[in-house]
């Protein structure tokens, strides 16, 4: 059984070798079979859970490192190192030793750390390490991720608790990094074996539904593509079509959120038009090219165009997407990409091989932690980094034409924290295609958004309810957690307000909640916890507005109405919530709503309607 072990891993060990032959010097292939050859004697006496000797793990890895993501020589030692020093007697310093600086720190952000002291929990702090390598370089994430592939390519021998683990750490961060990368193919695998292990009855019930609709589609699917390719032959284009069904986890993902059954998911598959083309300057006239000659054979649907070339999506995805009418009645959608485009869309980060792209990807990537980093210590960090790695994106613009990249289902205030804090603070109106809308509004891509600001304007708590994005929710929890430092804890029964008379409870933890003196709560917490009061001093803030409510009662007459709203907004300047009237034999009950600064200011509204003529009563009834 050893004698064929050793055959295979040396069968196995020479892919690597013969792939990385292609394009690395002699030298540095020497250093890739030391490499392999220290990890084979290191991990000698190890086997992993299937019973196989563990040195075909570290193989597996620097395969997919060298020919699925095609990284350069130092990756592919790290990958063979990769748990040598986790787990087995060499350290950092052999490796530096053997092999330089370079792989050391590449070995380094892919080892656990061993000791017990964790700042917020094993598994958190691993994410830390590896997120915190972007500051040098990619790669190390890269080699994780391909650790981590197949880790699930072989995860039918682990325990079910702890395939359920790997599972849902794949799923949570490291398939949405894949994505964010640009990874998809790496994203799709790692997501459904995901998903085949958390859901295994889901998936499988979701497979055999596909292989079916695929039986049952063929002949209307071939049909249609020997049509594409008879058009494009005839126009002397030179492209590949395929048909790529979605994978079961797309399609889950889409029956979860549209509620429909398999049957009714639109799309269950795309036709992918692959043209060649040596210039990249001309592929987007190539692309338009063949979508015209598409057109001029089948209908397309009104509006069903998407351009992802001149807009592509944030993590760099290119194409041009149409819906096509085919011959048998059913619209198809056709993805329009060029050789590149498609090798890009496959390999995200690693697709050019260049130093200037690597940075490139290197800078995005940064900037979208550098925020996270700042704020890290505030909790919620691997909540706050997932935020950012979004399946799906939308791309706006600003009115002066700045494109602006957000989550799908993003709404104008995760726009207006996009573009600055200070806006999103006091976003007070949206305007969205010129239209006026509520800063609460979804956005949808190609959206025009203008956001109106008014310094009176602050964070209301229901905002939290309409964001996605980490720079909104990150500046609206900071934002709320210091109100509450600052402002106490606030009955919500009886809903004070600066300059009521009011009293304070300290609670077990040490905050306060503040009420007013004849809340009826609070009398019955002075009659049971008396030791607990404690006096407050609730002062006036100019930014900040309690909502209240009165009651008006008065006799009809004409600019009555007029009358009391004048007494709110223009006298003092102050919005109105909402307003219900009702009059009956000329008398009428009017409840308003509107938000004050302080008890006084509630008083002065109250004294100026009540002087008007023909109110018989007013009276606060929140």
């Amino acid at each position: 059984m050893m004698q064929n072990y050793d055959m295979m891993i040396q069968e196995k060990a020479q892919i690597v070798f013969m792939e990385m032959e292609k394009r690395v010097s002699a030298e540095d292939m020497a250093r890739i079979r030391a490499a392999f050859e220290l990890a084979r004697e290191a991990h000698a006496e190890q086997k992993r859970k299937s019973g196989e000797p563990y040195i075909i793990h570290p193989i597996a890895v620097a395969t997919i490192v060298a020919i699925e993501l095609k990284l350069g020589a130092n990756p592919v030692i790290a990958a063979f190192l990769h748990d040598v020093v986790e787990d087995t007697a060499y350290t950092m310093d052999d490796i530096r030793q053997r092999f330089g600086d370079d792989v050391t720190f590449l070995v380094s952000v892919v080892t656990k750390k061993s000791t017990g002291n964790y700042e917020i929990s094993k598994q958190v702090d691993n994410y830390k390490q590896m997120l915190n390598s972007i500051h040098y370089d990619i790669r190390a994430l890269l080699v994780k991720l391909a650790d981590r592939l197949h880790n699930m390519r072989t995860l039918s021998s682990m325990r079910p608790d702890k395939q359920m683990k790997i599972a849902g750490e794949t799923d949570f961060f490291y398939a949405p990094l894949a994505n964010r990368l640009g990874l998809y193919n790496v994203k799709i695998e790692l997501e459904n074996l995901s998903f085949r292990y958390r859901c295994p009855h889901e998936y499988e019930m979701i497979a055999g539904l596909i292989q079916r609709d695929k039986d049952s589609q063929q002949k209307r699917l071939t049909a249609f593509t020997e049509k594409i390719r008879e058009v494009l032959k005839q126009n002397g284009i030179d492209a590949q079509i395929n048909i790529v069904y979605r994978a079961p986890y797309s399609i889950w993902r889409k029956m979860r959120k549209s509620g429909d059954d398999f049957s009714h998911i639109p799309f269950r598959h795309v036709v992918e038009v692959v043209f060649t083309c040596t210039d990249e300057e001309q592929e987007k006239d190539m692309a338009l090219h063949i979508y015209s000659r598409l057109t001029n054979v089948f209908n397309e649907k009104p509006c069903g165009i998407i351009n992802y070339i001149d807009s592509p999506k944030e993590n760099g995805y290119q194409s041009f997407h149409v819906q096509l009418l085919s011959n048998y009645g059913c619209w198809e959608e056709a993805h329009i990409s060029s050789e590149r485009m498609a090798r890009a869309s496959q390999l995200g980060v690693v697709a050019e091989r260049s130093e200037d792209n690597v940075r490139r990807w290197i800078e995005k990537f940064r900037t979208v932690l550098k925020d996270l980093e700042f704020h890290q210590k505030e909790g919620d960090f691997i909540e706050n980094v997932v935020t950012t790695f979004y399946n799906d994106d939308i791309l706006v613009f600003t009115p002066k034409g700045k494109p602006v990249n957000l989550p799908k289902r993003a709404t104008a205030l995760d726009f207006a924290f996009e573009i600055h804090s200070h806006i999103g603070e006091h976003a007070h109106y949206a305007r969205i295609n010129g239209q006026l809308a509520s800063v609460k509004t979804e956005l949808h891509r190609g959206d025009i958004v203008e956001i109106g600001t008014n310094a009176d304007i602050t964070p209301k708590p229901d905002w939290m309810e309409h964001v996605l994005t980490y720079k909104a929710k990150g500046f609206l929890k900071r934002y709320f957690a210091k109100q509450e430092k600052s402002n106490f804890h606030f009955c919500s029964n009886c809903h004070p307000i600066p300059g009521e008379e009011v009293i304070g409870f300290k609670e077990a933890d040490g905050t306060i909640t503040v009420h007013k003196r004849n809340c009826p709560i609070a009398i019955g917490l002075a009659s049971q916890k008396g030791d607990s009061i404690v006096s407050v001093d609730y002062k006036e803030s100019p930014a900040a507005l309690y909502p209240v409510a009165i009651q008006i009662l008065a006799v009809d007459r004409f600019h009555l109405l007029s009358d009391m709203i004048d007494s709110i907004t223009n006298e003092l300047n102050l919005s109105i919530g909402s307003l219900t009237t009702n009059t009956v034999d000329c008398i009428v009950n009017c409840t308003i709503t509107f938000s004050v600064h302080s008890f006084d200011e509630l008083q002065t509204i109250i004294a100026q309607i009540s002087a008007i003529d023909g109110v018989e009563e007013v009276k606060q009834v929140r």
